[in-house]
């Protein structure tokens, strides 16, 4: 398949990221991020999701490389996994990685399958064991559920919450600047989801945009609606909303809610910005893409690259996923040479590029060519980039 990548300059907010780097640089002189023991012994790392998700193992994957890449773990050929669930990997982790600093303790990984009911029969489990068997030194959070349940004071296990939405709309943390718990730190980029609305509307100029989503906290979340929201004040297009079903532990469920929810957007939205969530994946994505396409609906995914590889017209995205990886090994690597997961910054946005499917652009009647996408840097407006960009 055909794909445009443009690269949407060498980082799209260049002087947001020289900022970072600063900050980045001020703070490697301060801790160490070498290899090192916990009082010689290794460090027992634990994981915690709410359930399967393609970012999940992306993100488990790059760490892993990461951690091989800086010495804290041998290296090693990562094995290729199947699906996109985490336990396996975690298994081979456990198992077969060979580390003289870590140990991945292989049955503290818990996937309680986007199941409320095991959610709360898991939840308290996991902290009682963080506070009474104080066998687990750090835990990996890995999206929104495992956020919000581990950002508290029942514990105070060092936390790192990755490959969450927006850790700040979902009550994670504080702030960009402050996580509001001595033992947690959440990735953020507060203006990614921003960046995509405004250059998807920027682009093709809809004035009814789809969206399907979970209305809940977690889904509002997940959506950035308080974005589009935001945008849509300033910009004068409407939000054509529809609501897909809630956490049920039956996937079939999260997916003919999605499909649902598209043949109705298609009849009155101009343009859908198709957002993250267990219904939206490889079984219904090419559904979506052909109905979409049948109506000549142009589609941003939110999620990325992939999803553009599968038919939707564009996204902007990570460049590469290692820089998200190298990112969290140094914070982790920080946190076990002593420094608070609060004191360490969560800002990290990485370079970004443009992601087109030419022949999606074809079958709806869009000529890419005569977009306006000459300038190498997305400039946000005024009310987008204004003192609270970190």
């Amino acid at each position: 398949m055909r794909r445009l990548k443009i690269k949407v300059a060498k980082q799209i907010f260049v002087t947001v990221m020289m900022c970072c780097a600063i900050c980045l640089s001020a703070l490697a002189a301060e801790y160490k991020t070498a290899p090192t023991l916990n009082k010689g012994a290794k460090w027992r790392i634990g994981y915690y999701e709410g359930g399967e998700y393609m970012t999940y193992q992306k993100t488990l994957t790059v760490v892993i490389a990461g951690l091989m890449d800086t010495g804290w773990i041998e290296k090693a050929e990562i094995p290729p996994q199947e699906g996109i669930q985490t336990k396996n990997l975690w298994n081979w982790l456990a198992t077969q990685a060979k580390s003289s600093y870590l140990e991945f303790v292989a049955d503290a990984h818990y996937s309680i399958n986007w199941d409320k009911t095991v959610r709360d029969k898991t939840v308290p489990e996991l902290i009682s064991r963080l506070n009474e068997k104080k066998d687990i030194d750090l835990m990996f959070a890995m999206g929104t559920w495992a956020g919000q349940d581990l950002a508290n004071n029942k514990h105070h296990t060092p936390t790192l919450v990755m490959s969450c939405s927006d850790p700040i709309a979902s009550n994670i943390i504080k702030s960009v600047e402050d996580s509001g718990y001595d033992h947690i730190h959440a990735w953020t980029d507060p203006f990614r989801h921003e960046r995509q609305i405004w250059a998807f509307h920027d682009i093709i100029k809809f004035k009814k945009l789809g969206v399907a989503y979970q209305d809940t906290v977690a889904g509002r979340s997940y959506a950035a609606i308080n974005k589009i929201e935001k945008i849509a004040a300033k910009q004068g297009f409407e939000i054509i909303r529809c609501y897909t079903a809630d956490a049920r532990p039956d996937i079939t469920q999260f997916e003919d809610s999605v499909r649902k929810c598209f043949r109705e957007l298609v009849k009155t939205a101009d343009a859908i910005y198709v957002t993250q969530q267990a219904g939206v994946n490889k079984n219904t994505v090419p559904e979506l893409v052909e109905l979409c396409n049948a109506h000549r609906i142009p589609t941003f995914s939110q999620f990325g690259e992939d999803e553009v590889n599968l038919g939707f017209l564009m996204t902007i995205a990570l460049a590469d996923f290692k820089y998200l990886g190298d990112f969290h090994v140094m914070t982790l690597a920080k946190i076990l040479n002593g420094a608070k997961p609060r004191e360490l910054p969560q800002y990290f946005g990485g370079p970004h590029k443009w992601h087109f499917n030419f022949e999606t652009a074809k079958k709806i009647g869009l000529d890419i060519s005569k977009l306006n996408l000459d300038t190498d840097e997305i400039r946000l407006p005024d009310f987008l980039s204004d003192k609270t960009n970190p």
